[in-house]
C-alpha cells in the first residue's frame, strides 16, 4: 500500500512529536513513525520521571557544537518561555529546582500526553513499533518502507536522537541515513555521562556512594569549563551533576580537576592553624567534607595531627591541592550511561533557520541527532523544541 504525505518524521521523541505537530497545525499532512512501541520513551524516564522540560537560563553559550553559532537562530525564535505557555495551557502544574531547572509536578508522562494532543489537533497519523526499510529518494519524492507499507513525501525530518541509552532503543540511524544523503557526521561521543578512574585511583573507589559539592574544571586557562554542583563517587569513578556537566567537555587524555571545599578563601588553613593550633587536619578539612572523603584527602595528602604542628608551606600546599586536585579518568560509561550525544550531523550541512540540509532539498534534521548539545538541566530538551519548531515552520 503506497501513501502520500506533505512530510514524514522518523522518531517519536521529544523533537519528532513537536515538529510534527507544528507541521500538522499548519495544515500539513504529517506521518510520523517510530520502530519503537510507545511514543516519548526518553521523555518518560526523563528528570527522575517528572521530565526537566526546559531551563530559564537558555542560552546559546551552554551548547556545544563545532559551530557554536548554529543554535543561536531556532533558540532566540522557539524559547523557554514559549514552551512554558503551551505547558500551563495544557494546565500541567510546573516547579522550578535549581538553576533555572523547570520540571512536571506531576509525571513527565503529562509532557507526552501533551505532545500527543498537539499532534492530534494537528492530524498528524501516528504509527509505532514498526521497522523501516531502505529510505530512498527520486523524483522528489522520499520513499519510507514501513510495517509493509510505503510512504512518500517530498519531505523528510530526521529526529530519531543519538546513540545514548540504546536500552530504549536508541542507535546511530540519524546518522546512517544523513550519510546515505551525503551529509557529514561529526563522530559522536558519549556525553553527560559519569567517568570512569583507573586502577591507581582505586582509593577513591572506597567512597563509592559518597557525595560532595565542588567545581569541576576541565582544561586550562580563564575560558575552560567550570561547573559547580554536586559530584559521587562510584565503584568505577565519577559521577553526580558537576562530572556529567564536565564530561561533554571532557576527551581521553584530559585532566579534570575537582575544587574542594569552594566556599574556603585562599590561606584558610593558616588562618585556621592561628586561631585553632591545636585542631587536627582531618577535623579541619571534615568541617566541609564527608568524614570519609575528609580521611581519603588526609591519606592523600600525607598530613596528620594538629595544624600547629604543620608549617604554612606544607598548609599552603594542601590548599593548592584541594583547589585543583587532579583526575586523569580512562574513559566513560559509555553511551548506555551518557543521557546525550557530543557530535553527530554536521550542522555546515543545514540551514540553521529551517534545519533543511543545504545539498538534499526537502531533508531535515533536528534534536539530538544534530551536532548540538547542552547542558544538564533542561537544556537539551529545549534544543529540541526549538528545532522542531524551526523545521515544522519550514515544511
Amino acid at each position: 500500500m503506497n501513501e502520500t504525505y506533505d512530510a514524514i518524521v522518523l522518531g517519536a521523541g521529544a523533537a519528532g512529536l513537536f515538529c510534527a505537530a507544528t507541521a500538522g497545525q499548519r495544515g500539513r499532512r504529517v506521518l510520523l513513525i517510530d520502530h519503537a512501541p510507545e511514543p516519548g520513551r526518553k521523555i518518560v524516564i526523563s528528570g527522575g520521571g517528572r521530565c526537566n522540560f526546559t531551563n530559564l537560563h537558555t542560552a546559546p553559550d551552554r551548547y556545544l557544537s563545532n559551530n557554536p553559532h548554529f543554535a543561536k537562530s531556532a533558540l532566540s525564535r522557539y524559547t523557554p518561555a514559549d514552551f512554558l505557555a503551551l505547558v500551563e495551557s495544557h494546565g500541567i502544574a510546573w516547579h522550578e529546582k535549581t538553576l533555572g531547572q523547570l520540571f512536571c509536578d506531576g509525571s513527565a508522562r503529562q509532557i507526552v500526553a501533551m505532545l500527543l494532543d498537539e499532534c492530534a489537533r494537528g492530524g498528524v497519523v501516528l504509527r509505532c513499533g514498526v521497522e523501516l526499510g531502505d529510505v530512498t529518494q527520486a523524483d522528489g519524492l522520499y520513499r519510507v518502507p514501513h510495517g509493509g507499507q510505503v510512504a512518500s513525501a517530498p519531505a523528510l525530518v530526521i529526529a530519531t536522537g543519538g546513540p545514548s541509552i540504546p536500552k530504549m532503543g536508541a542507535s546511530g540511524f540519524a546518522y546512517d541515513l544523513a550519510r546515505r544523503f551525503g551529509l557529514k557526521v561529526v563522530q559522536p561521543r558519549p556525553a553527560l555521562v559519569p567517568l570512569t578512574l583507573p586502577a591507581d585511583e582505586a582509593l577513591f573507589r572506597e567512597l563509592s556512594g559518597v557525595s560532595t559539592e565542588i567545581v569541576a574544571r576541565c582544561g586550562e586557562g580563564k575560558k575552560s569549563p567550570a561547573f559547580r554542583e554536586a559530584a559521587l563517587f562510584t565503584h568505577r569513578g565519577l559521577s553526580g551533576p558537576a562530572i556529567l556537566q564536565i564530561s561533554s567537555y571532557w576527551k581521553r587524555g584530559d585532566t579534570v580537576t575537582a575544587q574542594f571545599l569552594p566556599d574556603r578563601l585562599d590561606g584558610w588553613l593558616r588562618v585556621l592553624k592561628r586561631e585553632r593550633p591545636r585542631l587536627s587536619f582531618r577535623k579541619a578539612l571534615g568541617d566541609g567534607l564527608p568524614e570519609r572523603l575528609a580521611e581519603a584527602l588526609c591519606g592523600r595528602l600525607g598530613l596528620e595531627g594538629e595544624l600547629g604542628a604543620l608549617t604554612d608551606k606544607a598548609l599552603a600546599a594542601a590548599e593548592a591541592r584541594l583547589m585543583r586536585w587532579p583526575f586523569v579518568p580512562d574513559g566513560s560509561e559509555g553511551f548506555a550511561k551518557a543521557e546525550v550525544t557530543v557530535g553527530g550531523i554536521d550542522t555546515a550541512e543545514l540551514s540553521s533557520r529551517t534545519m533543511e540540509a543545504k545539498r538534499a532539498p526537502g531533508l531535515y534534521a533536528i534534536g539530538e541527532g544534530v551536532d548540538v548539545i547542552g547542558w544538564l538541566g533542561g537544556y537539551n530538551f529545549q534544543w529540541a523544541w526549538a528545532s522542531a519548531r524551526a523545521a515544522g515552520l519550514a515544511l
